[in-house]
């Protein structure tokens, strides 16, 4: 099985900046709704008062305001999903496994049109709130090992280095920005 990180990876930019502008376009008062307590805790978060789960979970606060999300996930996919790079689609496999950090809810409609598997952050999509912990670094590894035990990653590929411990359980690794793929800093190769 190949895994794959989403944004940045094989999507590009970033899916979670983007249905934030797409929401910003379509429903601005409920972001300006969500607005207060946003930068409340984004301050806490540069004063180290605060954690990331809790800042991201303020960052789609605005959630709580739409009247349809899972509509407006598939309106804002139906424009962005010819994003997916050309590259993985070349490659794609019937068992692949996306793991991000990005909301489960937001990226459900890709995987299944994909037609892959899917790990990624439990976020309720009409709150914002977080069930369990973001998925990033090491919980990607401790997802991955509870929905598939006996998983074997032959090559897993990602933008960030943050990602080391997929890298590390995987055969081969791979650092990619845009359509351009390198074997992992310091990875050995299988």
């Amino acid at each position: 099985m190949n895994s794959y990180d989403f944004d940045k990876t094989i999507f590009n930019p970033d899916s979670s900046y983007l249905f934030t502008v797409y929401s910003i376009t379509h429903h601005p008062v409920a972001v300006i709704r969500a607005l207060p307590k946003l930068i409340c805790q984004a301050v806490k978060y540069i004063f180290k008062k605060t954690d990331f789960k809790t800042l991201k979970e303020s960052s789609f606060g605005f959630l709580k305001y739409l009247r349809d999300v899972d509509a407006d996930v598939d309106r804002f996919w139906s424009k962005r999903f010819s994003r997916i790079e050309p590259w993985y689609l070349k490659q794609k496999q019937d068992d692949d496994i996306i793991i991000s950090a990005s909301p489960e809810f937001l990226l459900r409609p890709v995987a299944d049109k994909l037609g892959v598997r899917l790990l990624a952050t439990r976020m309720d999509s009409k709150t914002g709130l977080i069930e369990g912990k973001n998925c990033h670094d090491e919980e990607k590894v401790k997802r991955l090992r509870e929905a598939y035990p006996d998983a074997v990653v032959d090559k897993f590929y990602s933008d960030s280095l943050a990602d080391t411990p997929m890298a590390e359980i995987a055969k081969s690794a791979y650092i990619v920005k845009k359509d351009v793929l390198k074997p992992w800093p310091g990875k050995d190769q299988a």
